[in-house]
């Protein structure tokens, strides 16, 4: 592998010794992002929170230009400007003046394991504690009720109080994935947080889910993070799904069955049986064995009871007994 640092260079007006964060947000896109989720937290915490760039890949090294075309403006007779693909590290500091770092820009196409060894490089040298990613995926759930997350990390401490919903599936693979991956086997912490999008918002900006996003980070990390100007977008989003679902009684249809499906849901994970409201309600292996017990012993003693019922009633009537005969050699009248 050749050198993973030379990948980046800092700015020049950047000392490494002073651009320490504890904590590393990475936003780089991936196979999908159900509702723009990274892309509109990503653009938020941008425009919300004071930044400067603290260091720059060499993009030219990692993109496929021919595989997504970066967009170039023609005006008349001339081309006048060009999208220019970056992959950028930023230094924010939240509303409490604490900093922390955010690595955006074009997932990268070649050189995978490359960068991850140059952005673990990077946080060994900006003193990097946590690193943490989010994105959306689409799954079969309402708007209209409280989105779900799916947290991963590479310590199960880290996510406590984390809810299973998959089982072992494969996806295609992203670079902040495999960052994930890697960073756990070196022995840091990171963790992603993939928020639920409703699947028929999935290719439309859906505030909500990078609010909720927002939040996972502020919980795992400690940062006071601005939100109302996302919060306000997230109404205004709301408001307009709300007139375009009214008008249009197919959609009130998907939505409501979405509703009822997603009710159902939750109703049966507080209620883990027909018959009991809390897990500690039902009964244990020893007990359960101990009524079966019971219950094929009573099955036996009634079995019992009308096999011997059944045996008395099938007999025949006893006959009238007949005249005894004298025995032979015994006293009686003589011939």
């Amino acid at each position: 592998m050749q050198d993973p640092s030379a990948l980046y260079r800092f700015e020049t007006d950047t000392n490494p010794a002073s651009a320490r964060a504890s904590v590393l947000l990475v936003s780089l896109g991936g196979f999908i992002d159900a509702g723009r989720t990274q892309h509109v937290l990503t653009s938020h915490l941008l425009e919300a929170h004071d930044h400067t760039v603290v260091a720059s890949f060499d993009i030219d090294q990692l993109l496929d230009y021919r595989g997504r075309r970066p967009m170039m403006t023609f005006d008349r007779d001339r081309w006048t400007s060009y999208d220019d693909p970056s992959l950028l590290l930023y230094r924010l500091t939240d509303k409490d003046g604490q900093p922390f770092l955010l690595l955006t820009g074009a997932e990268p196409d070649y050189q995978w394991e490359r960068v991850v060894e140059a952005v673990t490089g990077l946080i060994r040298i900006l003193g990097v504690d946590i690193t943490i990613s989010v994105h959306g995926i689409p799954m079969a759930v309402p708007h209209t009720r409280p989105l779900g997350v799916t947290a991963h990390a590479t310590d199960p401490r880290l996510i406590a109080d984390n809810q299973v919903v998959f089982g072992a599936v494969q996806v295609p693979g992203s670079l902040s994935s495999l960052l994930e991956m890697r960073l756990g086997e070196s022995g840091r912490d990171a963790i992603g947080y993939a928020v639920h999008v409703p699947h028929y918002l999935a290719q439309t900006e859906f505030p909500d889910a990078a609010l909720i996003g927002l939040g996972a980070v502020s919980g795992a990390t400690g940062l006071n993070l601005k939100t109302t100007d996302l919060a306000a977008a997230a109404g205004l989003n709301r408001a307009e799904l709300a007139r375009e679902i009214a008008g249009s009684e197919e959609v009130a249809g998907v939505v409501e069955a979405l509703e009822r499906q997603y009710d159902t849901f939750m109703e049966g994970r507080e209620r883990p049986s027909l018959l009991a409201t809390e897990i500690a309600e039902l009964p244990s292996a020893d007990e359960i064995g101990a009524e079966l017990e019971a219950f094929l012993q009573g099955v036996a003693d009634d079995t019992a009871t009308e096999d011997t019922e059944s045996t008395e009633n099938t007999e025949s009537p006893e006959s009238p007994e007949s005249p005894k005969q004298p025995e032979a050699g015994s006293g009686g009248p003589h011939a």
